[in-house]
């Protein structure tokens, strides 16, 4: 039986994201903080990138910018999770910004509550307050909530210190409950939650 490394294993619950690569110009712009983006070219590239799963985004987006405002970076990724009591999710993908580069992150983190499933999906994640982009690289925590067989579309946020991060996820699998828990931005890949 072959062993599968965390990238494989998300990478077969997803679609691949893009992948970003960061040259010499870029290194400095990390420093920056980056720029907004419109409420539009975030619904051209979620569907884009949810392809016809992507109905619910534009209310979605709505939603979240008539709370936030306009984000200053955003995620594209897949990722797995599951749970039965406590859970643990992975995930993967590319940030990107206007002016600073796009970076790929990993993510990963524990959960603790009254859930049970499993699910793949497809992310995109608002990043509103992004003072640079090093400052992903921490825990945002927050609430959680899954409600659906089969197929499901919703966003829930995250928070820590001023950053706002709202996951957009439209997955498959089977899941029910609500559960507190982190997730935890990494530059590099880990099967660590915690």
């Amino acid at each position: 039986m072959r062993s599968h490394s965390r990238r494989d294993i998300v990478g077969m619950l997803g679609a691949a994201a893009a992948v970003g690569v960061l040259t010499p110009g870029q290194a400095s712009a990390q420093a920056a903080r980056p720029q907004r983006f419109t409420s539009r070219e975030l619904l051209d590239n979620g569907h884009q990138f949810f392809g016809t799963v992507s109905r619910g985004l534009a209310s979605v987006v709505e939603e979240a910018t008539k709370r936030w405002g306009q984000p200053n970076a955003y995620i594209l990724g897949q990722e797995a999770s599951g749970a039965f009591i406590a859970g643990a999710r992975f995930g993967e993908g590319v940030m990107y910004t206007r002016n600073a580069g796009d970076h790929r992150v990993y993510w990963q983190g524990p959960s603790l509550g009254f859930d049970a499933g499993a699910d793949g999906a497809r992310t995109m994640m608002l990043v509103y307050n992004l003072p640079s982009t090093n400052a992903i690289f921490r825990r945002f925590g927050g609430i959680d909530g899954s409600a659906y067989l089969v197929g499901g579309f919703g966003f829930t946020a995250l928070v820590a210190d001023e950053v706002v991060l709202v996951p957009i996820r439209s997955g498959v699998g089977a899941r029910l409950g609500v559960n507190l828990g982190y997730l935890k931005f990494t530059p590099r890949s880990t099967w660590n939650p915690f």
